[in-house]
């Protein structure tokens, strides 16, 4: 697994107009290559009087799908400038929808790849980038007296607390960097008195803020 990517902190639309062309850029965060799908599914059904929409998007920390179309337009003028838009911010699990409304001024085929391509970038600088970082996930186990302090220094600490859960007694799932996990049982037990359990379990992406 990579270390850490970037994607898209939300979805949302920007839009922006070139001689006299409407360009909306929706972006959305997508987990895999059918939710992307879909998203664009539903962008063209919200648009059916456009003349394009055009997609691209990269699933896979390392980037391994990368899809784009140009939807009628010239080959390789957008959807193409719109994944390199993606790829050269280093985004990924997201896809970018541009749908176009022709305003009557062709742009040619140079004014097609910087429209395309830049309202993909100035959409993810309105709508903002996060950083997801891998995570152990550990569950630590703990009597009630002391969770709620626990709790409390966990998130003190800045420590990602993704889950609590109340039975007899008490578990907290956390993600750690993989780095921090033996620092992070010596300090459970110190702040538990050694009456805390700590149990290592798969790995995830948490956003780092």
């Amino acid at each position: 697994m990579q270390e850490q990517y970037r994607t898209v902190d939300r979805e949302g639309v920007h839009e922006t107009e070139i001689s006299r062309s409407r360009f909306l850029c929706a972006l959305a965060p997508a987990a895999t290559e059918q939710e992307a799908q879909a998203f664009v599914q539903r962008i063209r059904k919200e648009h059916p009087g456009a003349t394009h929409n055009c997609f691209a998007y990269v699933i896979g920390a390392d980037a391994g799908v990368q899809k784009a179309s140009d939807d009628g337009e010239p080959g390789g003028t957008a959807g193409v400038p719109m994944l390199q838009m993606l790829l050269r911010r280093e985004v990924r699990y997201a896809v970018a929808v541009v749908t176009r409304y022709f305003g009557g001024v062709k742009l040619g085929a140079g004014g097609l790849i910087r429209a395309y391509g830049g309202v993909v970038g100035e959409a993810l600088d309105v709508l903002g980038t996060v950083v997801r970082q891998r995570f152990r996930l550990a569950t630590v186990t703990v009597d009630h007296q002391r969770a709620g302090k626990l709790e409390n220094d966990l998130r003190a600490t800045g420590r990602e607390v993704r889950d609590v859960r109340y039975a007899a007694e008490v578990t907290l799932e956390v993600g750690l960097p993989e780095a921090d996990v033996d620092a992070f049982r010596a300090w459970v037990a110190d702040t538990t008195a050694g009456t805390a359990r700590v149990e290592l379990g798969g790995e995830t992406y948490g956003t780092v803020r």
